[in-house]
């Protein structure tokens, strides 16, 4: 009986909850493949929520290994803080890798998946443990981006990309940005979580007029509340928002008010307000739900997320002043009234635990 037990270490980056989007369908699908998997998730994100994404035994290790860049909210960087976190990420690159290879080499995972940090990758290499990085951007591009004119940031940039290149290979997951200083890119189809239609459940549980439609706000992990009880009331639409923005008015319930898993949700509604990122924006397409989104401030991977929208979703652009106002209207008529792509196939999932599980094979070792 061939009793080997493949563990695989995941490092899941807590810059909001895109990461788990792109890595939680990949993760499902891998634990179908190999129900025998030893899975370490590492993550700065509430266990709570990784539990609701991740469906198989893992063990959590409560810690964040990157910080991406720190932001005022979900559209708005702090550029002079991200500087600064950056500037003392690096001040002992050396030590810092050394420390991460000693973690690794105690824990002595067959393989490592970052989605997207770049420490571990460096850690891996050093401890002699194969590794993969999966993610539609990497932060080194981001921050060239960012903080290429700088005269202290050229060493930190060789440094991040060292690290990205020291993995067997980086599986850039579609939609997502060129990589063209990554060495060893290799395309991947969409990732993204399919729901149940549960329209009428929702409705139910609303108790939602014959006429309103259901609108979902959701700005991922990083929070950006707007003044919805500010907005008119007459536009024959029901607000779902989260519980903590704590408003209390008859056209807006609560997220937890529906009972359902994300992806049901956004199933379900029809349409949902959001910012240009990956999750949101490739499950949305993939479950047929129409976007309308508010551009992020200078984020250099929109512009690939949202010609990729445009093509595989009914999607309309608003404006920060239509978000304060609540003159949703126009756009929202607009998709409603857009005819319906082909909903595009998320394949990715498929592709990449295919690949980590030929990997993890005990002759690969």
């Amino acid at each position: 009986m061939n009793n080997f037990l493949p563990h695989l270490f995941v490092d899941i980056s807590s810059h909001g909850f895109g990461h788990l989007a792109q890595a939680a369908p990949v993760l499902n699908e891998l634990t179908r493949l190999l129900p025998r998997l030893r899975l370490t998730l590492r993550s700065g994100l509430p266990p709570e929520i990784l539990r609701a994404s991740v469906h198989g035994d893992f063990t959590h290790i409560a810690q964040r290994s990157d910080f991406g860049f720190v932001m005022l909210d979900a559209v708005r960087i702090d550029a002079a803080a991200t500087a600064a976190a950056y500037r003392a990420q690096h001040a002992h690159w050396a030590q810092r890798v050394a420390d991460e290879a000693g973690q690794l080499a105690r824990l002595q995972p067959d393989l490592l998946l970052s989605d997207v940090a770049y420490l571990p990758l460096a850690g891996a290499a050093q401890a002699g443990i194969r590794s993969l990085s999966m993610c539609s951007l990497n932060w080194a591009d981001l921050f060239a981006h960012f903080f290429s004119a700088e005269a202290w940031a050229a060493p930190i940039h060789r440094e991040i990309l060292d690290a990205y290149n020291s993995a067997e290979c980086f599986l850039r997951l579609t939609p997502g940005m060129p990589m063209s200083e990554l060495g060893r890119v290799k395309p991947i189809a969409p990732v993204a979580a399919l729901g149940r239609d549960c329209r009428d459940l929702l409705r139910e549980r609303l108790a939602c007029t014959s006429d309103e439609k259901v609108v979902l706000i959701a700005f991922g992990g990083v929070d950006k509340q707007v003044p919805v009880e500010q907005w008119p009331r007459s536009l024959g639409v029901r607000w779902l928002v989260p519980g903590k923005w704590c408003v209390d008015q008859p056209n807006v319930s609560t997220f937890e008010a529906s009972g359902l898993a994300f992806p049901d949700l956004l199933r379900s509604v029809d349409a949902v307000l959001t910012k240009p990122g990956y999750g949101t924006f490739t499950e949305a397409a993939c479950n047929g739900t129409p976007v309308l989104y508010l551009r992020r401030d200078d984020w250099p991977e929109q512009d690939f997320l949202i010609d990729w929208l445009k093509i595989n979703a009914r999607c309309c652009e608003i404006g920060a002043q239509a978000l304060i106002s609540g003159g949703l209207h126009e756009a929202l008529d607009q998709v409603w009234q857009q005819a319906a792509p082909a909903l595009p196939c998320p394949a990715g999932a498929a592709e990449v635990a295919d690949l980590v599980s030929t990997l993890l094979e005990p002759a690969k070792k």
